[in-house]
């Protein structure tokens, strides 16, 4: 049961992670917190990929859908999942945050998108780094470091959860609209929240910025923003209980469990399944046409098909962001070692999509967005099965052969490479 003091206003909305928290301008995710830094070899590919899939969003649907998508929980994790992050540590935010940085800020120019922040000492940098882009593009940086300012204070004083503020993101358009992206963490529990807040969907700071609360107990939750919380402000409390059963239908929800492990019930076997009998059956799809590529494998399709739902999927289709990870594995192992010659592939055929585009020669995007459109497709009367855990093993055992790697090393052939038919499976 939840306890919020301050009356707290309830409406519909959506559920974001345990313990679960969804305000109309502010998402929550919670993570278990995950040390260590990402290797090179996968910081450098997480900078091109996440850049091309930013700017191909850009392309396709602007600036202001850029922003929408990057203040989803559930998005952001799956990005993070398709980019070769753990699929449900802290780390994914650090990470993507730090990728986009140094892809996109070089080329504002062009996209009109730039991150200020960061993690620990940088993200104390916002305020010199927005007016010092101020300087450069006549937007009032002086209302863009209060805003920033706000948004830190919000999710660290105002609303005393148990976290504690260490990663502040500024993501700004050339329109001077803007996204946060920001993380506490609580040592006690050994988990970290991601704060996520949209200004197109903002419309106070300091009276009911947030239409919805929910979340497992963990004793009382101090709003001071709430509307009726005069009295809270000056020290007299006042406790409302609202019981979830009568929210839980109006709401999505996820879980970030603490376990390392890709399972059966962190993804959807229905949606996965359609992607992998899409890329490893005779499915009735000429993927020479489709791709408009000669020479590409099921399993460089397999990973496109998912970069593909990141880029056109709409919001109903995060809620198992763990699915993503299907894409090009995870730094750890989990669900297997990241293929980098799949993930090279990946981004050069993504690169290739988005220059022709700007020629105005769009028949390689085109073809990117019918492979997602082609799973949906097939996801329409596909039966999973057992098979979960084969299609795994297989991906682990195949591994060497598409460059795999993880932080302990790279990739080595099976002492017995007993081959599966991979998609027997799922």
């Amino acid at each position: 049961m939840l306890r919020i003091i301050a009356g707290m206003r309830f409406s519909a909305g959506y559920l974001y992670a345990m313990p679960k928290l969804y305000f109309d301008n502010q998402r929550y995710a919670d993570l278990p917190l995950h040390h260590g830094k990402v290797p090179l070899w996968l910081a450098d590919r997480m900078r091109l990929l996440g850049g091309a899939v930013v700017e191909a969003i850009i392309q396709d649907y602007g600036r202001s859908e850029l922003l929408s998508r990057m203040s989803d929980p559930l998005w952001f994790q799956a990005f993070g999942c398709v980019l070769g992050m753990d699929w449900h540590s802290s780390g994914i935010t650090t990470s993507v945050m730090g990728a986009l940085k140094g892809a996109l800020n070089r080329k504002f120019n062009d996209l009109g998108i730039y991150v200020c922040g960061g993690k620990g000492k940088y993200s104390r940098q916002t305020p010199s780094e927005l007016l010092d882009l101020a300087d450069r593009t006549g937007l009032n940086g002086n209302e863009l470091v209060k805003n920033s300012r706000l948004t830190a204070k919000v999710d660290n004083n105002a609303v005393q959860d148990g976290f504690q503020i260490y990663l502040h993101s500024f993501m700004v358009t050339k329109e001077g609209h803007w996204a946060v992206i920001q993380q506490g963490m609580n040592e006690e529990s050994g988990m970290a929240r991601r704060y996520h807040w949209n200004s197109e969907q903002l419309q106070s700071f300091t009276e009911e910025p947030h239409t919805f609360i929910y979340g497992a107990e963990q004793g009382e939750i101090l709003n001071l923003t709430d509307k009726n919380a005069a009295s809270t402000k000056t020290g007299l409390l006042s406790l409302v209980q609202q019981s979830p059963d009568k929210i839980i239908p109006e709401i999505r929800k996820i879980v970030m469990p603490s376990h390392h492990d890709v399972r059966p019930g962190d993804v959807d076997l229905k949606r996965l399944g359609s992607v992998l009998a899409l890329t490893h059956e005779k499915q009735p799809v000429d993927f020479e046409s489709l791709l408009l590529l000669e020479g590409v494998g099921p399993r460089t399709i397999q990973s496109l098909t998912l970069v593909s739902e990141i880029i056109h999927g709409t919001p109903s289709r995060f809620t198992d962001p763990a699915r993503f990870s299907f894409a090009h594995g995870g730094k750890d192992g989990h669900p297997f070692p990241v293929p980098t010659k799949t993930y090279d592939q990946t981004i050069e055929i993504l690169r290739t999509a988005l220059e022709k585009a700007k020629l105005g020669v769009t028949d390689k995007s085109q073809a990117i967005k019918n492979l997602s459109l082609a799973a949906q497709a097939i996801e329409k009367n596909f039966l999973p099965n057992a098979n979960f855990y084969k299609v795994i093993e297989q991906e682990r055992r195949d591994s060497y052969k598409y460059g795999g790697r993880t932080v302990f090393g790279k990739s080595k052939p099976p002492k017995q490479n007993n081959q599966l038919n991979l998609f027997d499976s799922l």
